[in-house]
């Protein structure tokens, strides 16, 4: 015979689980919305996703396999300078030999030369965007993807977003 006295503790034991495995959920949620900036071995710089959606942003228009889609988001080089990292006339010499790796929740990982991403050097603006025709990125895609206007493949647009770190080429 099975005793009643145990149903409750076991109860009481399934609701604190379920309990702390949903806040186990909601912190993965809310840190996998801030993006981490990184200059080499200075310490990373956390951006929260309400920092980033008070900064000012931007859309562009590219076209993924034959459609075209509007993203809005931030330039990366104001979420690089908001993470301490200069550009502008300090590109220059050595300087030009670092890079930005941009590292997703997937392992997948692009880069790009810092004069890439700097306006005296190009027009082009490469975003971190965060909608995609008006709407939230989806789960598949954001909260945080780049986005590289005028590229013909979207390969360096990297989804789910989580670290911009500048490295230097040896």
């Amino acid at each position: 015979m099975v005793s009643t006295t145990h149903a409750a503790p076991s109860g009481r034991i399934r609701e604190t689980a379920v309990l702390f495995l949903a806040l186990i959920v909601v912190a993965g949620v809310a840190s996998a919305q801030d993006i981490t900036v990184q200059d080499g071995s200075t310490a990373p710089v956390r951006i929260s996703a309400a920092e980033i959606a008070a900064m000012p942003h931007q859309s562009a228009t590219v076209e993924n396999h034959g459609r075209k889609i509007t993203y809005g988001g931030v330039p990366l080089r104001l979420l690089l300078e908001k993470g301490g990292i200069t550009l502008g006339e300090s590109i220059h010499g050595k300087r030009l030999a670092s890079y930005l790796l941009v590292q997703a929740a997937d392992g997948y990982r692009v880069v790009f030369a810092l004069p890439e991403l700097d306006p005296g050097f190009t027009d082009r603006v490469i975003l971190l965007a965060d909608r995609a025709d008006g709407h939230p990125l989806n789960s598949k895609a954001g909260p945080y993807q780049v986005v590289v206007p005028g590229e013909k493949r979207m390969a360096r647009s990297a989804r789910q977003v989580t670290t911009l770190k500048i490295l230097t080429a040896p």
